[in-house]
């Protein structure tokens, strides 16, 4: 159970009716996630909304390089509904399951192609330490310029937000779902390791 009380539309005020409505015509179709709870302060959610869903449906990076930043932040801060939300949505758009796996359970993950290697230590170093290598950075501008790692910033600045305002309401998953991250090295946020290409593909590089 949610530590904050997560209100249904028969309890919103006008004001708070109306940014739920607004939420649902949208790219998402429902009030979904920490927006439950943000929708106390209506301002606030509706803002919160616009934001979420330019950085969620319409970067210029292909979605399950997208999705892939996003995990990495719900795996950094053990947020339960994050992981299992955009673990499913990384699948969809086509990111493989075994790195996804691997990212789960805090192994070094194996990508199949530079650029989502490229996505992945871009996050994990801005997660783990502050900062980006700037090779790193300069990998991610090289493909989608000044524009790509503005936004690819973005998106895990905002998903941060959005960890950390699960973790702190306590939201529970869906019924009936698993909790799907288990502590990897003790209490506090999760580092992981860094992530690798086939061997193959290391040997023609």
């Amino acid at each position: 159970m949610s530590r904050i009380h997560l209100p249904s539309p028969d309890e919103m005020t006008p004001q708070q009716l109306a940014v739920h409505d607004q939420i649902i015509a949208g790219p998402r179709g429902r009030l979904i996630g920490p927006l439950r709870a943000v929708i106390h302060s209506p301002d606030l959610a509706n803002r919160w909304s616009r934001l979420g869903e330019f950085l969620r449906f319409s970067t210029c990076l292909p979605p399950k390089l997208n999705e892939l930043a996003i995990i990495v932040t719900g795996r950094r801060w053990n947020s339960q509904l994050e992981f299992y939300v955009h673990a499913e949505a990384a699948r969809k758009a086509g990111l493989a399951a075994e790195p996804i796996e691997a990212i789960r359970v805090g192994a070094t993950p194996v990508f199949a192609e530079q650029a989502e290697l490229d996505i992945y230590e871009f996050a994990r170093h801005l997660q783990s330490t502050g900062v980006v290598p700037i090779e790193i950075y300069r990998a991610v501008e090289t493909r989608w310029g000044a524009q790509g790692v503005v936004e690819l910033t973005a998106v895990i600045g905002y998903y941060t937000m959005v960890s950390m305002t699960l973790n702190a309401h306590e939201f529970p998953l869906m019924e009936g779902a698993e909790p799907p991250l288990s502590p990897v090295a003790g209490p506090g946020l999760t580092a992981l390791p860094p992530g690798q290409l086939p061997t193959d593909v290391q040997s023609r590089r």
